[in-house]
């Protein structure tokens, strides 16, 4: 209790936020402050002092808040050790919310709020929520920092792509072999850093989604380089295309069930298909987790000289994280090839890696449904910010720190063993 009564450092919450508010200043003056528009007789700057000294009001403000609040925090009796009972109860409040955030999944293009765009945007969040999934076999069950997972997402888009173009092949057929190339790519990348742990495994990765990109840019025979691979053929529901007309002895969708042709089949289709595969890949890691393969990565992630005293293999261990994590990061670039008709090098940059990424930090280690609403976050977020075009990427910077800050082990931070013994119960003499 005597923590409680720790009085407040002005002078310390003061120059916290004094240094915080002279930083925010020096990158506020160049990006907000000053500004290049264009006029008939070239370009000139324009000053926009009030919103560069509103900024810096804003980190000064928050920088002192947080630290108060920090201060709050610690003032805290600490808490006991979490019971069996209530470990259990925050298990059942997972499980009941993300039933209900499937539910509305599966149900939203048939409600008002349905519309295209919105479809749209969901799609792309379950994109990401596929690849926060394949990233966290990786990096929250093995613990292996990785920051070049974009290149299985781009093997599995161009693997599609080419099988697709080249060879007639169609998205059914494709799909499993794109999944099998990422898990090649992702055995490849495996084999170099099995000595490696920490910032070098880091670097090494990094190192290895930058190769791949430079090789689609540059391999033009047979990725189309800079320019990319078009024509990529979008899937068909059991052979009836998504098309007003079709050729001589082809059913179209709409004429088959009776409707009305309409662009949105085809998107609201492309929603269910990586709706499924997003299920597959969450159904998936949770049967793998509770197979001995799991709880090896488990216990690589805690501690590898342990694994290796235990008779566990690290080498395989390793292997198999690379490779099942790939195999999801495939499939995802796989959909997103067919969805877009579209790829060039330009979608799979280092960004994407670090988006990935965040969303599982963001989401908490380890944690299926922390990887959901971060990557509903990180994607929606920027949406909404749309009217706030200036300063779009700034407000989405600044929810995530206040979000880390809030929440520093993640929004569902329950890094917990997925098998567990029994308590023993030892009788009283």
């Amino acid at each position: 209790m005597a923590a409680a009564s720790t009085p407040i450092n002005w002078p310390v919450l003061l120059k916290d936020a004094v240094l915080a508010a002279l930083l925010a200043a020096v990158l506020a003056v160049p990006f907000v402050g000053l500004r290049t528009v264009e006029s008939p007789t070239g370009l000139r700057i324009e000053t926009h002092w009030p919103d560069a000294v509103i900024l810096v009001a804003i980190v000064f403000v928050g920088r002192f808040l947080l630290g108060l609040w920090q201060h709050w925090r610690a003032s805290l009796p600490s808490s006991p050790p979490r019971s069996a009972l209530a470990t259990a109860a925050s298990d059942r409040w997972q499980r009941v919310v993300l039933l209900a955030l499937l539910a509305c999944a599966a149900v939203l293009p048939a409600t008002p709020l349905g519309t295209r765009y919105v479809v749209d945007t969901a799609t792309t969040v379950l994109i990401y929520v596929m690849l926060g999934w394949g990233l966290n076999v990786v990096v929250g069950l093995a613990g292996l920092l990785d920051l070049g997972y974009v290149a299985f997402y781009a093997v599995g888009a161009y693997s599609y792509a080419l099988l697709a173009t080249q060879f007639q092949l169609s998205f059914w057929e494709c799909l499993p072999l794109a999944g099998a190339f990422a898990a090649l790519f992702g055995i490849a990348l495996g084999f170099p850093v099995l000595r490696l742990r920490g910032d070098y495994l880091a670097i090494v990765t990094l190192g290895f989604g930058e190769i791949i990109r430079i090789v689609l840019l540059n391999w033009q025979d047979v990725t189309g380089g800079p320019n990319g691979i078009t024509g990529i053929p979008r899937p068909e529901f059991f052979g009836m295309p998504f098309a007003s007309s079709a050729e001589v002895g082809i059913t179209p969708f709409h004429e088959f069930f009776g409707l009305e042709y309409s662009s949105n089949h085809r998107v609201i289709f492309l929603y269910y298909v990586i709706f499924a595969l997003a299920l597959l890949t969450n159904y998936l890691t949770l049967r793998l987790r509770r197979l001995p393969i799991g709880r090896a990565w488990e216990a690589l992630r805690e501690d590898e000289y342990a694994c290796r005293a235990l008779g566990i293999n690290p080498t395989n261990t390793k292997l198999t994280a690379f490779a099942i994590g790939a195999t999801f990061g495939g499939l995802a670039g796989a959909f997103f090839a067919t969805r877009q008709g579209f790829i060039s090098p330009e979608s799979f940059t280092f960004m994407e890696s670090a988006t990935i990424l965040a969303i599982v930090v963001l989401g908490g280690l380890g944690s299926q449904l922390g990887v959901v609403i971060a990557a509903c976050l990180l994607i929606v977020l920027p949406e909404l910010g749309r009217e706030f075009a200036q300063y779009r990427m700034l407000l989405f910077g600044a929810a995530m720190i206040l979000i880390m800050a809030w929440r520093p082990k993640g929004l569902v931070s329950a890094r917990k063993p997925s098998v567990t013994l029994p308590a023993r119960h030892s009788n009283a003499s």
